[in-house]
């Protein structure tokens, strides 16, 4: 019996050893044969306890299968890491590296303006959310404090679906809101791009179809004076230092104070106009909060949105938004 141990440990570490030593997937499952395979050394010594004694045979069977499954685990492992190796590059590569330059096409102005706007709230804080087109009523209304008789919930204003759980083509990114504070405690600073739907029928300054993007702030002791500061430093960006605000009141079903926005700046001068509207903004309304399961007497927070491409028409002097959508590219390069 001490004859067959002895060779249990140096056959096992043997093995152990080449199996470290393998530099290849091929090379590893040579050494498994060698040792595992129908003739390999680990078999062999298997066949051989049949020789031994009775009283033999059992501790006998259980170092072998201990030694085995050790040899097992250390086959896996190495194979793995083999794998993983084969998956890197041989050449190192530089990350710090400029990327490639495009030579072909320019971003849509759409796209230009919606990255800069992304890159504005960015610098505050804010993080981006993204949301279905395809919207219940719940969501896009009921949830914003949107009564059952508002007129934004007429088949007039709103594209129906012939749907029963995803009813209607989303009004506003307001939805949006409602899907992250169901899910996210406060506090909350996220913005919302995205693409949505009115019956509006097609001329210089509407579309069926459109852009907006909207933003929360949700935390503890959120003024209005926060709400001002905000958009204020984020339409100086991406309209230059010379923009003017001033705020009008308004009414939002799910805002409260609400306001208008008007801006001034030479871009709307040389359109012959002294102040522009160009967003609706207000406080969050409490009932809005309690219906995503916010203490509207712990947590305050501001809303506002506009739409994209009316940012577009002025950084660019567009004068209609049709443009946007009939893919000329005579339009596409002289703003890209």
């Amino acid at each position: 019996m001490s004859t067959f141990f002895e060779q249990v440990d140096p056959l096992k570490n043997q093995a152990v050893q080449a199996i470290e030593s393998a530099s290849s997937l091929e090379a590893l499952e040579e050494v498994r044969i060698q040792f595992l395979g129908t003739k390999g050394s680990f078999t062999q010594l298997m066949k051989g306890i049949g020789s031994l004694s009775k009283e033999e045979k059992p501790l006998a069977g259980k170092t072998l299968n201990i030694a085995k499954r050790e040899l097992e685990q250390a086959f896996e492992t190495r194979r793995s890491s083999l794998e993983l190796e084969a998956l890197i590059p041989k050449n190192s590569t530089d990350f710090t590296a400029p990327g490639r330059r495009s030579w072909l096409g320019n971003s849509h102005p759409l796209t230009q303006v919606t990255r800069d706007i992304v890159a504005s709230f960015r610098k505050i804080g804010f993080a981006v959310a993204d949301g279905p087109e395809i919207e219940d009523e719940y969501h896009c209304f009921d949830a914003l404090n949107t009564p059952s008789d508002h007129p934004a919930r007429d088949s007039q204003d709103t594209f129906y679906l012939d749907q029963p759980d995803a009813p209607l083509l989303r009004t506003h990114t307001s939805s949006v809101q409602i899907r992250v504070m169901e899910k996210q405690e406060p506090p909350v600073r996220i913005i919302v791009p995205g693409r949505v739907y009115r019956r509006d029928s097609p001329d210089a300054t509407h579309n069926p179809t459109f852009h907006q993007i909207e933003g929360l702030c949700v935390d503890k002791n959120i003024t209005v004076g926060d709400l001002k500061g905000s958009v204020e430093f984020v339409f100086k960006q991406i309209l230059g230092k010379e923009v003017k605000l001033r705020f009008r009141p308004h009414y939002f079903s799910y805002t409260e104070p609400s306001f208008e926005i008007d801006f001034s700046s030479p871009l709307v001068k040389k359109m012959g106009k002294d102040w522009l509207e160009i967003a609706g903004c207000g406080m969050v309304h409490p009932k809005v909060f309690e219906t995503v399961g916010y203490d509207p007497e712990v947590w305050s927070g501001w809303a506002f949105g506009f739409g994209i491409e009316r940012i577009a028409m002025i950084r660019y002097g567009i004068d209609d938004i049709r443009l946007f959508y009939e893919n000329q590219t005579g339009f596409l390069k002289q703003t890209g």
